[in-house]
């Protein structure tokens, strides 16, 4: 009863500049498109930083580098904001849900399903592909269409990743909430962020 997450979110996708004008100029008819990779880390969906426009923003100019971290080429670094309904969530901040994920990972490994494995730490030791958490997830997505249940319509999850803040913190640097969303229909229009105005406090 307590799970809903109510009211909207705002969600930040870092791009190339010519993908998120195509967005913004399309008049509702574009959505971003879904990352189908089979280490995404929340599942396949539409990935934004959730409050977060400097991490999508960063993310930006690290993939316009290293052309690994997405699909299409970045020679310009851009963010798209999102005003979002996570709807039936996934939220991998509810202990309800994440008894849900441990539960299909027990029946993929009972069940004989080799199982992937997640690899490649960063410098923090923070594994940047993640092949079985999506595996397991993608699984508890198609558990619930085979018994016709209410499908997620988006996935949330928290990740303390990077260097501690400072010696012995309980924080790291790169510390951010993700969405992924499966239903598109949970976006509810797309937005370009606003330039501060030093001349007024942020209400």
């Amino acid at each position: 009863m307590y799970s809903h997450i109510s009211n909207l979110v705002l969600g930040f996708h870092g791009c190339d500049r010519t993908v998120g004008l195509k967005i913004l100029h399309s008049n509702g008819t574009l959505h971003l498109e879904e990352s189908c990779n089979d280490y995404d880390w929340l599942g396949n969906g539409i990935y934004f930083w959730e409050n977060n426009p400097g991490r999508a923003l960063k993310f930006a100019q690290d993939a316009m580098i290293n052309k690994r971290l997405t699909r299409g080429e970045i020679t310009e670094p851009f963010v798209i904001g999102a005003v979002i309904d996570l709807g039936h969530c996934l939220n991998l901040l509810d202990s309800l849900f994440l008894k849900e994920l441990k539960k299909t990972y027990d029946l993929m490994k009972i069940s004989g399903y080799e199982l992937p494995v997640n690899e490649y730490r960063d410098d923090s030791g923070y594994f940047l592909k993640r092949n079985l958490d999506c595996a397991v997830i993608e699984t508890l997505h198609s558990l619930k269409k085979r018994k016709t249940e209410r499908p997620f319509d988006s996935v949330r999850g928290v990740f303390v990743e990077g260097k501690e803040l400072y010696p012995s913190a309980g924080f790291r640097e790169k510390n951010h909430i993700q969405l992924c969303i499966r239903n598109p229909n949970c976006i509810k229009g797309y937005f370009h962020p606003q330039e501060l105005s030093p001349d007024y406090l942020i209400p």
